[in-house]
Formats: C-alpha cells, sequence, structure tokens
C-alpha cells in the first residue's frame, strides 16, 4: 500500500461488519491527526442457529424428486444491512456539511457491500478505499498505519 495523503478534514470511514469508525483528519498533509468524530456498532444478532431454527424449504417439482431451497445466510444479510446504515449515515453527513474527501478502509467483503449502498452524492467524494481491517486498533495507531504506507 503507497502512502496516503490526508489532507485537511478528509473523512476516514474505519469499519468492519460490527463496528464503523468516522475519523476526521483535523492535521494536514505532511502531519495528520485524526479525531473520532462517530462511532457505530451494529446490533448483536447472536448465532445463525439461533436466527433461523426451521428446516430448509423443499421445492416440488413436477417430474422430479424436491429440491432443497437453500439456507438465509443470516450473517451475511446482517453485514449489508450494517453497510446499509453506514452508507445513510455518510450520506447524511455529506448532506449536513461539505466534506471533500472520504477514505473508505474496510475488508473486501464489507468495502464491496458499502460500495453498492453509497448515494452517488457520497461516492463523488470517495478517494479511496483500502481493504485492510483496522476497526481493533486505536485511534493513533490506524493514522500511523494508513500514513506509514504498510
Amino acid at each position: 500500500m503507497t502512502t496516503l495523503h490526508l489532507s485537511h478534514d478528509a473523512w476516514i470511514v474505519v469499519c468492519d461488519a460490527t463496528k464503523a469508525l468516522f475519523l476526521r483528519n483535523a492535521g494536514d498533509g505532511r502531519c495528520p491527526a485524526l479525531r473520532l468524530v462517530e462511532r457505530m456498532e451494529a446490533p448483536d444478532r447472536g448465532r445463525t442457529s439461533d436466527q433461523g431454527t426451521d428446516r430448509p424449504g423443499r421445492l416440488q417439482n413436477r417430474s422430479a424428486p424436491a429440491s432443497a431451497i437453500e439456507q438465509t445466510d443470516w450473517h451475511r444479510r446482517d453485514k449489508d444491512d450494517f453497510a446499509m446504515q453506514i452508507a445513510a449515515r455518510l450520506d447524511l453527513l455529506c448532506k449536513e456539511r461539505p466534506i471533500g474527501s472520504i477514505f473508505l478502509v474496510a475488508p473486501p467483503g464489507i468495502l464491496g457491500s458499502l460500495r453498492r449502498a453509497l448515494s452517488p452524492l457520497v461516492s463523488a467524494v470517495v478517494v479511496a478505499e483500502i481493504d485492510k481491517d483496522l476497526t481493533k486498533h486505536p485511534v493513533h495507531e490506524i493514522e500511523r498505519l494508513l500514513t506509514a504506507g504498510t
């Protein structure tokens, strides 16, 4: 990964399937100073086996044996729902104030879900997508990891 140039007032959204950190650069491009603006957490939905306890459905065919219907992946659905919540929050932030640039930092699966959920208003100011999971790091460590080129 190359070194990122985080301009003054750039927004950095660090997220995974359960947590999102909305950070703003209070410093400049040479000396960034990330500040936590907001934190979102997805509700704990429990285990998949607790969410869908019924047996998979069957589809009756006229000339062949019955076919099984694929069971819903509740965790994938929860991840997509949380990505939509993050995208909705970013849309609201962009409507409330001018945001010049947004950097998205997330694991590849969440990054894809987030990309599909972003409005055109938000997509227009996304300048970089970094496929890393940094949500478990403190803010000062996120700052170091993003600007050190690791």
